[in-house]
């Protein structure tokens, strides 16, 4: 597959729920193991991205999402494997910075992770964390991790942890390079501030809010992105999430969702099914639905860089869901990708990937970067 300036993956949340239509609901490795079958899914059908959340409450299973991770990079040969949450506030930066530095060197750098504060207020307390420092423990905690990815000595203290003296996280980054970060947020101006201050990517999860909502994030981190020195604002590393259920004919999506959907403890019991397409980014038909409903998402938030769908919550089989990466990556995501790149102007950059930020970082020999190309 030849690079694409646009990357396209699914991310899971890693709930368990039980499927209305049948009553039942899997098991705790059952619905690991359904993680791991769609990452594979999702390498073999040529999408770019896998992204597990972090959660540490029932009703979810991905409390370690290095270790579903490392496991996945053992079987696949291609995918970047990322979060589509790494708790900033609850983890231990430390231990992130160790975490995912291993996990570079095992996946050879095919690694990246988004931040976020989590929305479950219980967490907080159980790893010693209270839910009113949320904002100052993001912006403390990932400070601390930068200079621990960028400095082999680090000497730092600050409000949240014990301080560290001479101290070196390892092991190092792979190549010296650092994971991309993307800062992820559904509400938080201060998030998006923060990914511009830094020249980060911003992942504006574009789930149950209608577009004007969204748009008022990405656009407030391209201009600051822009105000940093970063490049300018249509430069900046934005990532939406999507939410989509497909099938050949739209009644036939529309008839199978509507159980999933009406039962659910996020959307039912709100508004139907029918509003929330129209004024969420929810896509549920035709593949040619999907493709229009995601090329307005550019018309919404600009050219952007990556696209995350989720295909598996809501007690959706596992079975189910594998058929829906199959309908995406055979009939949806060729078209998106064909489409995006030839819209796309030649000074908005590629999303990244460790050998495009080895080359940023000056740091590749003539040989990679001729093998990056």
């Amino acid at each position: 597959r030849g690079a694409s300036a646009m990357q396209f993956g699914i991310f899971s949340i890693g709930d368990i729920a039980t499927d209305p239509t049948t009553g039942n609901a899997p098991s705790e490795k059952e619905r690991i193991k359904a993680m791991v079958a769609i990452a594979l899914k999702t390498e073999e059908l040529g999408f770019d991205v896998f992204a597990t959340g972090e959660h540490h409450n029932v009703p979810f299973v991905p409390s370690s999402p290095t270790t579903l991770l490392g496991y996945i990079a053992a079987k696949t040969q291609k995918l970047l494997l990322s979060t589509s949450t790494t708790l900033i506030t609850t983890n231990d930066p430390v231990k992130i910075a160790e975490d995912y530095a291993m996990l570079q060197h095992l996946a050879d750098g095919r690694v990246d992770l988004m931040m976020g504060r989590g929305n479950t207020g219980p967490v907080y307390p159980w790893f010693g964390k209270d839910i009113r420092d949320g904002l100052q423990l993001a912006i403390e905690n990932y400070a601390l991790l930068r200079r621990l990815w960028r400095e082999d000595v680090v000497n730092w203290e600050g409000k949240f942890r014990t301080k560290l003296q001479s101290f070196t996280s390892t092991p190092r980054p792979l190549d010296g390079v650092p994971p991309f970060v993307w800062h992820g947020s559904i509400r938080t101006p201060e998030i998006a501030e923060q990914a511009a201050y830094y020249g980060d990517g911003f992942f504006a999860n574009n789930i149950f809010w209608p577009a004007s909502h969204t748009k008022r994030l990405v656009t407030l981190y391209r201009q600051r992105f822009e105000h940093y020195g970063h490049g300018s604002a249509d430069q900046a590393i934005v990532g939406l999430g999507g939410q989509t259920f497909i099938r050949k004919n739209s009644q036939d999506a529309i008839r199978e969702f509507r159980p999933f959907f009406d039962n659910s403890d996020i959307y039912g019991r709100g508004p139907s099914l029918e509003e929330t397409m129209e004024h969420t980014p929810l896509s549920v038909g035709s593949p040619q639905q999907v493709i229009d409903r995601t090329m307005r998402f550019r018309e919404d938030f600009g050219d952007y860089q990556r696209q995350l769908f989720n295909i598996d919550g809501l007690g959706i089989p596992a079975e189910m869901a594998l058929e829906q990466i199959e309908l995406l990556g055979e009939h949806v995501i060729p078209v998106l990708r064909k489409e995006f790149d030839s819209k796309r102007p030649p000074h908005v950059p590629e999303a990244p990937t460790h050998a495009s930020l080895m080359l940023k970082s000056g740091q590749m020999s003539g040989v990679h970067a001729e093998a990056a190309e």
